[in-house]
């Protein structure tokens, strides 16, 4: 019986072996102590001490039967790292080697700048962050981080204001500090001029706060096509092509983009419909009635390069005088605007018409006589008078025409021409009375 509970106990014993340890991570750390160090290995469960060389750990944690996590105690040189549970002791000769750790470095931050409000992911640059514990910004610990290389860490920046100075902390130290400023958000209050052509390439004012550093400048959703902060509170920009129509001008800057806050008007360049009437002397001062559209503060209206007068009526309305012209010919009718120059429509400058000869030159006191008149510049005739009375006429070419003598009082009278370009110099045509017996 007692030779059973004896064999009984001693199969009990050897179902639990000792543990065994097979690596430890990091395998180095600050002779200072503090550094986590994870031991991988098996049989942990249970597990009562871990020690680095004659020194216990600070403290551990067993995650699992091969996994434990410890805070390396102060020690120097190279140390067994050894685990105990109620099985034994692990015999493994796997070591950790205390260094004297070089304090973390910092050469530079990108961006250098961002919100208030935090969220900005920045990169840190320099030597020794490989075991950052933490990051800060000024006091406030970073929102998170991570370890990229002994070089490199990325950070979340916190909430925050003003310029601070971001630290990285190692079990070495703590680094120096690299700048970082927390920007207030743009404030975009005014546009001038705020409004232009579809096309853009007008240069506007933006009046507000908080511009320094701005990066971006947007008319809607396109980018500047470039621009120039000429203080916190100005902003010369270029204005891109856009859509007819109204946009919000936003800045971006280190503290974020600006709210909705000033508009910016895309005008469309002026459309010509109709130039009535379509002709006029040579003299000018003909009034012209332009239709069409966005004819609204209309600058200039031009017949070919000649400025015009003008009166602007409405949106699809302009009354102009033409100019005078030195020679005969069409020229282009355009209109310019805030939304630029347009018009495709001629008007034509005619010559006032030549009278060269009557045939016959002497008719009856009674009228009815047909008339030959021949000439130039007939084929726009609008009316054929005999002194102040009209006489009924049809137009043969450009150099002739036929009229109808009304009746009037015997002796000369004379006979003109009149076309949209202006009237002929008068030719003498004789009433002379019947015969009488």
């Amino acid at each position: 019986m007692n030779a059973s509970r004896y064999l009984s106990k001693r199969s009990s014993a050897l179902a639990v072996p000792p543990p065994t340890v097979l690596t430890v991570s990091p395998a180095s750390g600050s002779v200072a102590g503090g550094t986590s160090v994870t031991v991988t290995g098996t049989n942990f469960s249970g597990a009562s001490n871990v020690r680095f060389g004659a020194n216990a750990a600070i403290s551990f944690t067993v995650t699992s039967d091969t996994r434990i996590t410890a805070i390396a105690p102060p020690g120097t040189g190279t140390v067994q790292v050894t685990v105990t549970t109620p099985a034994g002791i692990s015999s493994q000769f796997v070591t950790y080697a205390y260094t004297q750790v070089t304090g973390p470095v910092l050469s530079s931050v990108s961006p250098a700048s961002g919100p208030a409000a935090g969220g900005t992911t920045v990169t840190l640059t320099g030597s020794g962050l490989s075991n950052a514990t933490a990051v800060r910004f000024g006091s406030t610990v970073a929102t998170s981080f991570t370890v990229v290389s002994d070089a490199q860490v990325t950070a979340v920046a916190p909430a925050g204001s003003g310029a601070v100075q971001i630290t990285v902390t190692t079990p070495g130290g703590t680094s120096n500090g690299v700048t970082y400023t927390y920007g207030s958000v743009p404030v975009v209050s005014s546009v001038s001029p705020n409004q232009g052509p579809v096309f853009g390439g007008n240069t506007v004012i933006l009046t507000g706060s908080n511009f320094s550093g701005a990066t971006a400048v947007t008319f809607g959703t396109a980018t500047a096509t470039s621009f120039t902060v000429d203080s916190p509170t100005r902003i010369s920009a270029v204005v891109p092509p856009g859509a007819a129509g109204a946009v919000q001008i936003t800045v971006t800057g280190p503290g974020g983009t600006s709210a909705p806050g000033a508009t910016y008007f895309y005008l469309a360049a002026p459309v010509l419909t109709g130039v009535t009437p379509a002709s006029g002397p040579l003299s000018g001062g003909t009034t012209v009635t332009l239709t069409g559209s966005h004819f609204l503060n209309a600058t200039a209206v031009r017949f070919g390069a000649v400025a015009a007068s003008f009166t602007v009526v409405s949106d699809t309305r302009i009354t102009a005088v033409a100019p005078p012209a030195a020679t005969a010919g069409a020229v282009q009718v355009t209109i310019t605007a805030p939304g630029g120059t347009g018009g495709d429509l001629t008007y034509e400058y005619l010559a006032a018409p030549v009278l060269t000869a009557l045939s016959p030159a002497t008719g009856p006191a009674s009228g009815g006589e047909i008339v030959t008149l021949t000439g130039s510049g007939f084929a726009r005739t609008t009316s054929v008078r005999f002194g102040t009375v009209t006489a009924a006429f049809t137009v043969v070419s450009d150099t002739a025409l036929t009229a109808v003598a009304p009746p009037g009082p015997p002796g000369p009278v004379g006979i003109t021409v009149t076309t949209p370009g202006g009237t002929s110099p008068a030719l003498t045509y004789s009433r002379v009375l019947p015969p009488t017996i």
